[in-house]
């Protein structure tokens, strides 16, 4: 059973402090006022099911990494079809594109909902709180890492809310002290957590040292990342023996799944003026074939669609080809489904005739609500093939290197795709193992970062500026609401 996360509201509300010397305005509230919640172990766990509940969010954070890569194109129903989305494949995107700040707002709304938790930390004590303050440690330190990803330099808070009026005098941390944070929160949580969870989707020590092995892996601590992911490849994960059935539901929270994010189809209320509403994987729809009538899939709005070169990329005989690109075309004509092509006009072909097979919804869903927003489909955030690339890199590229480890880490991918073993060495090696997470990892959101933190972008990515395009424009309206103290990223 998938664990479910919902929205709590109730928790983020903020007292208004009123001072009138007319005793009949001087009222209680009705409203909950935050500052008299955290009462009890019930408490503390609906507040960190609120801080979990913004991960839903990170849909777009996925589909948008793919389409700023070489991977995909935007696609969509015209070359004018969601704007900022349209922006982001081209490489012109700006301050004011939307859904930059919805990664803006959804990912610091994820890090109040903890830093809620962390300011009333030790309010009152129970048994299993180290736990829930280790949960939420990671959930902070998972948002930051999303942020400086995309933005770079962010405002910092710890174990404090940002709240309504202090906008004005907070300032952008360096992206070095923002890491130095989010490793001190991912070590407490790793040595704090349990190797396993009854409920899936709660973290566990393993997730927290494969995010750990992979922000040292962003700043080029190679030896760190190598020594924290040996600890998560010794177990208790392992490759699934049928790639096929990691992207359906009946593989999700596998033995491969090291950190999943869930979604569910049966809960009603997303709509598009509230995206992050909704408890379904909302890029999944995005991602659907448009207008499709037929066998297993269903309709969705034809954005991110993949380019002939990333199904170039996989060799003959790789079985990871068909399941992570559906070639649509060769599908109508095997089974006689009909669907619509979309534009031919706009920055490039509109239409690329492939897509993202591992996230397109499926027939059988409950899709309770808008069928194109509440899909069930859990995002795999963290895969154990995943931490096997990453631990390859971390061998083959600290110093002294251990290319022998590298391949042994490679080759279980490899041989796990029916594919032969690399003897490479060196840089060689380094190659083929970047080339290995492309075709492993296509479709999954990772393919622009680490592009971007190998230095790889500009000659891969069509449009990509060199000193620019390694981060995000902040949004506008935040350097705003900054008192315009803030500086914009290069570039922009």
């Amino acid at each position: 059973m998938k664990y479910i996360v919902k929205s709590a509201i109730f928790f983020m509300t903020m007292a208004l402090l009123v001072s009138c010397s007319d005793d009949f305005v001087d009222v209680a509230s009705p409203d909950p006022n935050s500052e008299d919640f955290f009462n009890t172990e019930q408490e503390y766990q609906d507040a960190l099911i609120g801080a979990y509940d913004l991960l839903q969010s990170t849909y777009l954070n996925v589909m948008l990494g793919e389409i700023a890569s070489d991977n995909t194109i935007a696609g969509g129903e015209s070359a004018s079809d969601v704007p900022g989305i349209q922006e982001v494949d081209k490489m012109e995107h700006t301050s004011v594109n939307a859904q930059l700040r919805d990664i803006w707002n959804w990912m610091f709304a994820g890090i109040n909902r903890a830093n809620y938790i962390m300011e009333f930390q030790d309010k009152i004590d129970f048994s299993g709180k180290e736990q829930i303050i280790a949960q939420t440690r990671f959930l902070r330190a998972y948002y930051y890492f999303e942020l400086v990803k995309w933005f770079g330099d962010v405002p910092l808070a710890i174990d404090k809310r940002i709240l309504f009026g202090e906008e004005s005098g907070i300032e952008r941390t360096p992206k070095e002290v923002v890491y130095t944070q989010i490793e001190e929160d991912l070590l407490f949580a790793g040595a704090n957590l349990p190797a396993t969870q009854a409920e899936a989707g709660r973290v566990t020590s393993g997730a927290a040292r494969a995010l750990l092995g992979k922000v040292y892996l962003y700043q080029d601590k190679f030896s760190e990342a190598a020594a924290v992911l040996d600890q998560v490849i010794a177990g208790p994960y392992d490759l699934v023996a049928d790639y096929n059935s990691i992207f359906e539901q009946e593989g999700e929270n596998n033995i491969e799944s090291v950190f999943e994010v869930q979604y569910d189809d049966n809960f009603p209320g997303a709509g598009f003026d509230c995206l992050q509403c909704s408890e379904g994987n909302v890029a999944v729809g995005f991602n659907g074939i448009r207008n499709y009538t037929g066998p297993l899939f269903e309709s969705g709005f034809s954005f991110n669609l993949p380019r002939q070169e990333v199904v170039d990329a996989f060799e003959t005989g790789d079985i990871r080809k068909d399941v992570a690109i559906l070639d649509i075309e060769a599908w109508a004509e095997e089974t006689g489904a009909t669907y619509s092509i979309g534009y031919q006009t706009g920055f490039e072909i509109g239409h690329t005739g492939y897509y993202n097979r591992k996230y397109i919804a499926r027939q059988g869903d409950l899709n309770t609500g808008d069928p194109n927003l509440t899909n069930p489909n859990n995002y795999r955030a963290i895969r154990f093939a995943d931490v096997l690339l990453m631990a390859a890199e971390a061998h083959n590229r600290k110093s002294p290197s251990n290319d022998g480890q590298a391949l042994i880490y490679l080759n279980r991918v490899r041989n796990r795709a029916q594919l032969p073993d690399v003897t490479a060495t060196g840089d060689a090696l380094t190659n083929a193992i970047y080339q290995e997470r492309r075709v492993e990892l296509v479709g999954e959101g990772h393919r622009f970062f680490d592009l971007v933190r190998t230095g790889r972008a500009a000659q891969e990515i069509e449009g990509f500026m060199t000193g620019k395009h390694e981060v995000f424009p902040i949004p506008l309206i935040e350097i705003q609401l900054a008192g315009n103290s803030w500086e914009q990223n290069p570039g922009y």
